[in-house]
């Protein structure tokens, strides 16, 4: 079915059923020897259809850096070196697939998982630390990439989680303190001011929060961020007449 697969540039219903399919094997529990074959399967389907990874809709994207970077915290070391060598293999993809120029898109999906994963799976221990040793020396070993920029962006992307992971950590300390936990939850989401996509992934974190400490209209106020957010990107591509001014009406906080 490759013809019908690769229609569309890779964007279409067919493909999004084969890549759900392969999905499923990691959001299920499998053995470390048949998660073995599931990565092998999944680097023949990324090398043989990138543009469904890295053009167009980055749902596909972002639903790989979320499962493959939940194995990096795998408690099988096979597994952990698997994942993280599939991750590195992506990268690389992306790297080519943008003719040697940038990684933007899956620095900006991984980025957002591990934010996501953190409110989820709790990541950030030393197994997932050794998954972001060995993903680095993937970019230090690889002859050749010696003479592009890819080995500095994925130093830059590893050095990125981190400081995200940091963050959290000092999240884990205050967790019995709400407002602290907000007050970090906040900043984080501040320094993404520049990037819509993450600034909006830290604010639904955290909602969550807010929500589960019964702190409601905290949590509304998140949302109407997001939505204001959201408005902003739409009247900046012509599709939305108003912007965030929408949402004065229901608080001056918008601004």
């Amino acid at each position: 079915f490759q013809r019908q697969l690769q229609q569309s540039d890779c964007q279409n219903v067919l493909m999004k059923k084969v890549f759900d399919t392969h999905m499923l094997f990691l959001q299920i529990n499998q053995s470390a020897a048949a998660l073995k074959h599931v990565f092998a399967a999944l680097r023949l389907f990324v090398g043989k259809f990138p543009s469904a990874f890295f053009q167009g809709q980055a749902d596909l994207c972002g639903s790989l850096c979320y499962e493959i970077l939940k194995c990096c915290n795998h408690r099988s070391r096979s597994t952990q070196m698997e994942a993280s060598a599939l991750l590195y293999f992506f990268m690389r993809k992306n790297f080519e697939f943008n003719k040697q120029k940038s990684i933007v898109r899956s620095h900006l999906q991984l980025i957002k998982a591990v934010s996501q994963l953190i409110a989820d799976a709790g990541i950030g221990g030393s197994r997932f630390q050794h998954s972001l040793a060995i993903i680095n020396n993937f970019a230090n070993g690889d002859k050749q990439m010696k003479n592009v920029n890819f080995p500095a962006e994925v130093k830059d992307l590893t050095k990125r989680i981190r400081t995200v992971l940091m963050a959290t950590a000092q999240m884990k300390e205050h967790e019995k303190d709400p407002e602290m936990l907000v007050d970090l939850q906040y900043s984080l989401a501040n320094s993404y001011a520049s990037t819509p996509e993450l600034r909006r992934t830290w604010l639904e974190s955290m909602a969550k929060i807010h929500a589960r400490n019964g702190d409601l209209s905290e949590a509304a106020m998140c949302y109407i961020h997001i939505a204001a957010l959201i408005a902003e990107y739409l009247k900046r591509k012509g599709l939305f007449s108003m912007g965030w001014p929408a949402f004065l009406s229901i608080t001056p906080n918008i601004k």
